[in-house]
């Protein structure tokens, strides 16, 4: 058994006041009207920056005809999850975390709303987008991270895998619908993805003004007593202490770039093939389904595996499906093998959601969050650059069997991994002490 040191083990506020839920354990999640609003205005939030996410490689490379250009600008959009993350998190546990969010959402409607002008107005350039992608980006960071830590003091401790598994279902729909969504209205009219999205960060915000409790608990003024280097190293030292998190997370960022580059090869896959950019909607859409019935199905299929059988298993599963997809440039068959992919992704986001939220203590929520976010994505901006090198120099096909070699090089790292043959689970967390079964 490996002891955290400093680590609280706890479900959710420690006097289980009115400020973790409006509903008792007694009464189903969906009675919660706090944790109902929270839910859809995020729902909106996310879908929004999947419409504007999808929309932005679309814009340069259909009007371009420049994979450079395509990655430049998606690496722009992914920097702030290795710029900003570390930042992020020590101030998302200063600052008041409803009022952050709503700066947010309000900074992110200005940026894309400047997108859907400029391209109405015929003066896009791929400055102006790279920019706006990074703003949206880092703006993004910001409320994921204070979202997440307010999740736990809006509902009880007695629902809080149901309400962060449907908040994963939440976000797999969003993708859902979002990428084919954004492919169809960028095809209807360039600038309509950024006027959809405007409008769902609108929306977003005024959700947040009608939620009732608190988004966090009651704790002294940290600003003036530590450096944000020093409060950032508290969350790091936390994460450090865990052997199999770590290691996991090390595992989980390899993988997250091979999947940035798989996007931005499925794009130049279908153009290479001839298809009109519609086909891509069709692709993901099909793919969308496979992530949310992962999240669905995410919860129960946790309590029945082992950590290391699910992240081997699904590091092999990932290996077969992205190699097939090497094979084949048809839609239905590109579609089916991406929703395999996505259902495995989406059982392993499920059970990382409630370990952390569960294990980690309110104040560090922030932090922690961010530095395993920095560490499983932060270099996908690494991933979504050396697509474009490599789809430059390769073409598609070549790539994405590339990728499919390397996931299968990660699935025998995986299996050496002496920390990654412990497992974790819930049962087998002391909350009492802090204490977490792994390594």
């Amino acid at each position: 058994m490996t002891h955290v040191e400093g680590a609280e083990a706890v479900d959710g506020p420690a006097d289980g006041s009115a400020t973790a839920a409006e509903a008792g354990p007694d009464r189903p999640l969906r009675h919660n009207r706090d944790f109902l609003l929270l839910w859809s205005g995020a729902s909106l939030s996310f879908l929004a920056a999947r419409v504007t996410a999808v929309a932005y490689p679309l814009i340069v490379l259909w009007h371009t005809g420049s994979p450079l250009a395509m990655s430049v600008v998606s690496t722009a959009a992914l920097l702030p999850l290795l710029l900003v993350q570390l930042p992020a998190g020590a101030l998302v546990d200063r600052w008041n975390r409803r009022r952050l969010m709503l700066v947010c959402e309000a900074g992110r409607l200005v940026a894309v709303g400047s997108v859907a002008l400029a391209l109405a107005a015929g003066r896009m350039t791929v400055a102006h987008l790279a920019a706006c992608a990074f703003v949206e980006a880092s703006l993004a960071v910001f409320y994921r991270l204070a979202e997440r830590g307010a999740v736990r003091n809006i509902v009880h401790p007695a629902h809080l895998p149901t309400a962060l598994a449907q908040n994963e279902a939440r976000g797999r729909a969003a993708g859902l619908l979002g990428q084919p969504g954004g492919v169809l209205l960028q095809s209807a009219a360039r600038w309509l993805p950024f006027g959809f999205g405007a409008l769902g960060y609108l929306a977003s915000a005024l959700s947040l003004l009608l939620i009732r409790k608190d988004f966090q608990q009651e704790r002294a003024d940290r600003t003036g007593r530590h450096r944000m280097a020093t409060e950032v190293a508290e969350g790091m030292r936390w994460l450090w202490r865990q052997r199999f998190l770590r290691a996991a997370l090390g595992y989980v960022a390899g993988t997250n770039v091979l999947f940035q580059m798989l996007a931005l090869a499925l794009i130049l896959r279908i153009k290479e093939a001839g298809l009109p950019s519609v086909t891509l909607a069709v692709v993901l859409g099909i793919g969308g389904v496979g992530g949310l019935c992962g999240a669905l199905a995410g919860g129960r299929i946790q309590r029945r595996m082992r950590q290391r059988t699910l992240l081997v298993g699904g590091a092999v599963a990932w290996a077969l499906l992205i190699g097939a997809m090497g094979l084949t440039s048809e839609p239905v068959a590109l579609g089916m093998l991406y929703a395999g992919t996505g259902f495995v992704g989406a059982v392993f986001n499920v059970g990382a959601s409630v370990y952390q939220v569960r294990t980690t203590p309110d104040a560090l929520q922030g932090r922690v969050a961010a530095t395993a976010g920095l560490i499983g994505s932060g270099t996908n901006a690494l991933g979504s650059l050396a697509a474009g090198l490599l789809l430059a120099a390769w073409g598609a096909e070549t790539t994405v069997r590339s990728i499919a070699a390397a996931m299968a090089v990660l699935a025998l790292l995986a299996v050496l991994a002496p920390d990654l043959k412990g497992e974790i689970t819930d049962d087998r967390t002391d909350k009492g002490t802090g204490s977490i079964t792994g390594g």
